[in-house]
């Protein structure tokens, strides 16, 4: 809590939405259109590149506010066959509910009368971001280090003769 002029008030985020219009009105939507900065979002290979926008619509439905719409974010990060920067857009479905008593990891909370949709725009981002991103360049290649040994596709003749144990399964025929 800031303390201004006598007065306590809540530090606000952008994504800290007054929903009171709707709590009143049964079955109402409000469309909700903005752009939002975050701190740190991404995982070790990809990080979401600020600002991230939300084109979202907000409706009262009879369990609280459900938050239903699109993301749009940049993210960047290296590549992880050639070590090369990549980047790309992501364009996030979400359609997510805001209830008075949330359903443990389920649902989000309705505080009072305002809902906070930063949770939501980190659980929906960072779940898709790429596990192991890749550029799409025809010249792509693993980078060369110290020790790896790249280009080795074909077996040894030890390893194509296989393990003399297994030898009766090859005589299968299946």
């Amino acid at each position: 809590m800031l303390a201004l002029a006598g007065r306590i008030s809540p530090i606000m985020s952008a994504l800290r939405i007054d929903v009171a219009d709707l709590l009143t009105h049964p079955g109402a939507r409000r469309p909700l259109h903005l752009e939002a900065t975050l701190g740190e979002l991404g995982t070790p290979v990809a990080r979401i590149v600020e600002p991230v926008r939300l084109d979202l619509v907000l409706e009262r439905v009879p369990d609280g506010i459900v938050a239903r719409g699109e993301l749009h974010a940049r993210w960047d990060g290296e590549c992880s066959t050639c070590l090369r920067e990549v980047a790309a857009d992501l364009t996030v479905g979400v359609a997510e509910l805001y209830e008075a008593h949330p359903l443990d990891e389920d649902t989000y909370p309705i505080d009072g009368h305002e809902i906070d949709l930063e949770q939501l725009v980190r659980d929906a981002l960072v779940l898709e971001l790429p596990l192991a991103p890749t550029c799409a360049r025809t010249d792509c290649a693993p980078a060369e280090a110290p020790g790896v040994i790249v280009g080795a596709d074909e077996p040894d003749a030890d390893e194509q003769s296989g393990d003399p144990r297994w030898a009766a399964l090859s005589d299968l025929d299946l």
